[in-house]
């Protein structure tokens, strides 16, 4: 055996030693049912991803639920709220009600009061002025209780408490034309229409309101907005029987020539009660309730006619010594006050 013989062999049993792993075959990958070489690691992070991505889902879908049922709540927290304020605002309107209803009482009170100490007295007649004396200065509706003394229902009156010092009790009023003023005896007798708006007082109540001496105040405006004014140092109506005649003392005031005088000593006429010194029946013509002589000079209680002409009868609601016969005026207040009102 040569030299080259035993380094072959020992080169050989060296690299045996050494390197043993030379000798083992390289292990074959089972092929997946595809045919593809499966990637253990890969696969099992994909898996772990795919279970937290379904984690995530069912949090994000619990945490929609929770949202979805705190807004519910929320809402029905809202409703109940409101239900809690509507509540209380309607208590409040009532406390308000039941408020004002004992303040009107206790001012009725309070006149009552005041008229029993005048039972003997012809003050025991009350009207605006009588108000007006008790610090009652906004004009407007007010009650008076009825007044045994006088024996007298109670009555709703409007009350003037700023033209002239105030105290004015109206008796009637012309301005925006939606009540008749054609009407029958016992409607002009009982009075009638809105007392805050067209009305007329009643001449049962005229009567009982001037048996003290009385001041008569008429305010006349047309469709042009000029006011004019008509007062009458004394004014008072008679009872029932003598037809609630008509009596005046002298004129004053801007409204022209005195279109009342004429009427002076008259017995109230209507349509079912001709009381005119007439062959005709001034009432009929004139289409309203009033002191009609032969037969007017005015006409207060006349139709109402928009912007003012009208040339078929001499009907409207006129002033002669103003506009003539043929202009129906805008609006027209009649009121009173007595003759010793002090403001």
């Amino acid at each position: 055996m040569n030299i080259q013989h035993v380094t072959f062999i020992v080169l050989l049993i060296f690299s045996l030693g050494v390197s043993p792993s030379i000798l083992q075959k390289t292990p074959k990958r089972k092929p997946s049912a595809n045919g593809l070489i499966k990637l253990p690691g890969c696969c099992e992070d994909l898996k772990d991803l795919k279970v937290q991505i379904a984690n995530l889902s069912n949090i994000i879908g619990e945490l929609s639920k929770k949202q979805e049922s705190d807004w519910v709540n929320v809402v029905m927290q809202v409703m109940k709220l409101e239900g809690i304020y509507n509540q209380m605002e309607k208590r409040i309107i009532d406390v308000e009600g039941r408020f004002s209803e004992i303040n009107n009482q206790m001012d009725i009170m309070q006149l009552q009061a005041a008229q029993t100490l005048t039972q003997t007295s012809a003050d025991a007649a009350y009207d605006c002025s009588s108000l007006f004396q008790k610090n009652y200065r906004i004009s407007g509706v007010y009650n008076l209780p009825a007044d045994d003394f006088l024996r007298s229902p109670e009555i709703e009156v409007f009350c003037d408490m700023e033209t002239q010092g105030g105290g004015w009790t109206l008796i009637q009023r012309r301005k925006i034309g939606l009540t008749s003023f054609n009407r029958e005896w016992k409607q002009y007798r009982d009075g009638f229409g809105n007392i805050r708006g067209d009305f007329w007082l009643g001449n049962e109540h005229i009567y009982r309101l001037t048996q003290r001496p009385t001041v008569l105040r008429v305010e006349l405006e047309d469709w042009e907005g000029q006011v004019k004014y008509a007062e009458y140092s004394q004014f008072s109506v008679s009872d029932e029987q003598n037809s609630y005649r008509l009596f005046l003392g002298s004129y004053s005031g801007n409204a022209g020539r005195d279109s009342l005088r004429y009427h002076n000593n008259t017995a109230f006429s209507t349509k079912d009660k001709d009381n005119d010194k007439c062959l005709d029946d001034c009432a009929g013509l004139r289409k309203g309730g009033y002191w009609y002589n032969c037969c007017t000079d005015s006409n207060l209680n006349g139709i109402f006619y928009r912007n003012g002409d009208h040339n078929k009868h001499s009907d409207g609601i006129s002033w002669y010594g103003w506009h003539g016969s043929s202009y129906s005026l805008k609006r027209v207040e009649m009121k009173i006050r007595p003759q010793d009102f002090q403001p």
